[in-house]
């Protein structure tokens, strides 16, 4: 049977990390945001209405990462010490990945993960605009693949 650290009496609680060790954590996530080649055309030539969509994007994913806890109710507030965000243009679609590290006593893969989410998001918002078909609706755009690729503890 599998058992869920956050799950107590069947309630929801914070997992009680008193008694860990401090150490040394990364992870690393990421996601793809698929869109019209027109419009990663725009982003790649900085030619998008809203302004630079991937700095946007970038500042937006290190917001995310330090708000983890206010957004993840189960989430311990962490010293951050260290965050990557990263852009990598790929067939049809932009992938972001965000690298996450502390000295502490729980992981920072949530915070990876946030940090990718809202950054895809943030370049939704951004080029939205572009995205929608005659009757509003985005035919291409999509986000997908959001995950963690590599979580190190004790480096």
């Amino acid at each position: 049977m599998v058992k869920f650290s956050h799950i107590q009496n069947d309630r929801a609680q914070m997992v009680d990390i008193t008694a860990k060790n401090e150490v040394a954590r990364e992870a690393v996530a990421s996601g793809r945001i698929y869109l019209q080649e027109n419009t990663l055309r725009a982003i790649r030539e900085g030619t998008v209405v809203k302004g630079n969509v991937l700095a946007t994007a970038r500042v937006a994913a290190t917001i995310a990462v330090k708000d983890t806890p206010r957004l993840i109710p189960m989430c311990h507030p962490i010293p951050i010490g260290a965050i990557t965000v990263d852009f990598d243009e790929k067939d049809g679609c932009i992938e972001a990945t965000v690298r996450v590290k502390s000295q502490g006593r729980t992981g920072v893969e949530m915070e990876a993960l946030t940090g990718v989410s809202v950054s895809l998001l943030t370049i939704w918002d951004m080029v939205k605009s572009a995205e929608k078909d005659k009757n509003g609706q985005y035919p291409v755009t999509r986000i997908s693949d959001i995950r963690v690729l590599e979580k190190r503890k004790g480096l």
